[in-house]
This record gives C-alpha cells, structure tokens and sequence, in this order.
C-alpha cells in the first residue's frame, strides 16, 4: 500500500484535515486489513487482538467505517454474511467468488472491460469495479 502505516504520512494526514484524531487503535485496524488482504471485521478484531487484546468489536466497526469513508479501505460482498474489507493502496479491482472452495481472486478491473463500457453506452450506468463480486467455479473446483 502508497499510504499504509509503514509508508509515511499521507493516511495520518487525512485523517487530520477530516477532523479525526490518529489513535493507537486507527492504525492498528489499518494494519490489520493490511496484513490481511480481505477481511471481515470478525477477522480484522481477531487480527488486531494479536496486538492488543483490550480491542472491542464496536470499536473495529466504528474505525472501518471511518476509514472507508477517508478513502483508506473499501468493502465488498463475498458472502451473505458481513462485508470483506481490503486496502486501497494497491490497485482497484474486483472479485471472483469459487462458490465450491471459497477461494477469492482479485481481477485488474481491464478484464471486465467490456462488461463496463457496454453498461455505459447502453444504460448510461457508472459501474463501482471496487463492489463487484462475481460468483461462480473456480477451474479446480469445475475439473471432472
């Protein structure tokens, strides 16, 4: 990540302008979505509790919140359940989703590049690459 806790101040400055404090607890939630890739917030709690145990779920909810709306996370959907968290810092893209193995696959936004011009010109519609999950087999899970 450009503007992750190892990498200088761009993020704390962000914070700042937005009117948020930098705290302990802020970074250390970074970190985590960081050191995880894709999370949820139950795996983002898990990971930041490694560091400091004293971390609450309320706490890991409010803070990702606050750092998406910064520009510093994103979520997407890949389950029914809670939303999966990944860093920003890298390249935009979206998601494949194995239904059979649960494996995730990050994809550069170029491949669905059709996809997204043929819903501009012809629905006059903006995709969110950055939301998109597609579901469906892996090549391992649809081999005989």
């Amino acid at each position: 990540m450009t503007d992750g806790p190892d990498a200088g101040g761009d993020w704390r400055s962000r914070l700042r302008e937005q009117g948020y404090r930098l705290t302990p607890q802020r970074e250390l939630i970074l970190a985590a979505v960081e050191t995880l890739g894709h999370a949820t917030p139950d795996e983002v709690l898990a990971e930041a509790r490694r560091t400091a145990p004293s971390v609450n779920a309320s706490t890991v909810y409010r803070t990702l919140e606050v750092l998406e709306g910064l520009g510093l996370v994103r979520h997407a959907h890949l389950s029914d359940r809670a939303p999966t968290y990944h860093s920003v810092g890298g390249r935009e893209h979206f998601h494949l989703k194995c239904r059979n193995c649960q494996r995730v696959e990050s994809v550069d936004p170029e491949v669905a590049g059709g996809l997204l011009e043929a819903l501009r010109t012809q629905h006059g519609f903006v995709a969110d690459v950055g939301h998109l999950t597609v579901f469906g087999r892996c090549e391992t899970c649809e081999e005989p």
